[in-house]
């Protein structure tokens, strides 16, 4: 960047969004007119993962670089930062100390708000489905709701994390002799680079690696396209979990199930398994109407744009993430 640049970019109000997940965290910088100006990517800031200190670090991280590569240091004009494992006023007021530096003006929220941006009036469902899942939703009330989303312990069905581990129990019953064969065994030990099924249970109990679990998810996919029986099983579950959470979503904004309802849809499952994504619908299909759909590709971006948004509505330091 010239000097003229630079000394362009430091009159400038810039915007920032945040995407951040359970695997990795995303941070795009726009100008006034929402032109993408820097971005950068770290790692997982879903701090009931990566720790409070581990996930405002790899925030911080992502917006600084993003900020340089668009020529600007310090503080944006206003931020929108969606996280993983924001789910209550508690994580709102846990988290949102630790972003003040980010902007003069903040909006926290859940990650999977940023898709509801995509969509008019950002009313409809957004289904995320990538390390973990979730659905959240507005209608034209402006009411707000979620379903999912309760972490690995506790939900996230559908997710690459949930693929992942009944895959490993697939295999491991396949080892046994308990379930059916299934070629997961043999994948899942050469992805792992493990001899037994005995190393598969060292690696999930020892290291405790909910990324490295979602990470076979892919090679799930490809399973179950084709053919083995435990795979599809288990993708077919996965779909009908996600569906279930959209369409009770749906239910519980008031939607007319039979008027058309818009959804977003994003996370690495939904974006990028066409076969997955086309469960989903036609389980969804099966309960309501679906009308437009928006495959989001870029939340942080989206967010960003957004984000211009807040500075003309005034908004102050903190919104509340969405709740049950």
């Amino acid at each position: 960047m010239s000097a003229s640049e630079s000394a362009r970019a430091a009159r400038e109000d810039f915007f920032l969004g945040v995407d951040g997940g359970g695997s990795k965290t995303r941070a795009v910088v726009v100008d006034g007119a929402g032109v993408e100006r820097g971005a950068a990517t770290t790692g997982c800031s879903n701090y009931k993962v990566a720790g409070l200190g581990g996930a405002a670090r790899n925030i911080a991280d992502a917006a600084a670089q993003a900020g340089a590569g668009a020529g600007h240091s310090g503080p944006c004009a206003a931020a929108w930062v969606g996280l993983a494992g924001i789910d209550g006023d508690a994580d709102l007021a846990l988290l949102t100390p630790h972003l003040r530096g980010l902007a003069r003006t903040v909006r926290l929220t859940n990650d999977a708000e940023l898709l509801l941006a995509a969509l008019p009036d950002q009313v409809g469902v957004a289904l995320i489905a990538g390390t973990g899942s979730i659905a959240v939703g507005r209608n034209a009330a402006g009411i707000a709701a979620r379903a999912g989303g309760w972490g690995h312990l506790l939900g996230d069905e559908g997710s690459g994390y949930t693929l992942g581990q009944q895959a490993l129990i697939a295999a491991l019953r396949a080892a046994d002799g308990r379930g059916q064969p299934t070629i997961l065994l043999e994948r899942i030990l050469t992805e792992w680079g493990a001899t037994n099924a005995e190393a598969l249970a060292d690696r999930v109990y020892g290291e405790e690696n909910r990324g490295a679990i979602a990470y076979l998810a892919p090679l799930v996919l490809r399973a179950a396209h084709e053919g083995d029986a435990a795979a599809r099983r288990i993708t077919r579950r996965g779909a009908r979990e996600l569906a279930l959470a959209g369409a009770a979503l749906a239910a519980r904004l008031g939607a007319d199930p039979a008027a058309p309802l818009a959804f977003a849809l994003g996370g690495s499952l939904l974006l990028r398994d066409e076969s997955y994504r086309e469960a989903v619908l036609r389980a969804l299909a099966r309960r309501l109407q679906i009308g437009e759909i928006a495959l989001v590709e870029q939340p942080a971006l989206s967010a960003a744009r957004a984000a211009r948004a807040l500075l003309r509505a005034g908004e102050g330091a903190a919104n509340t993430a969405t709740g049950g």
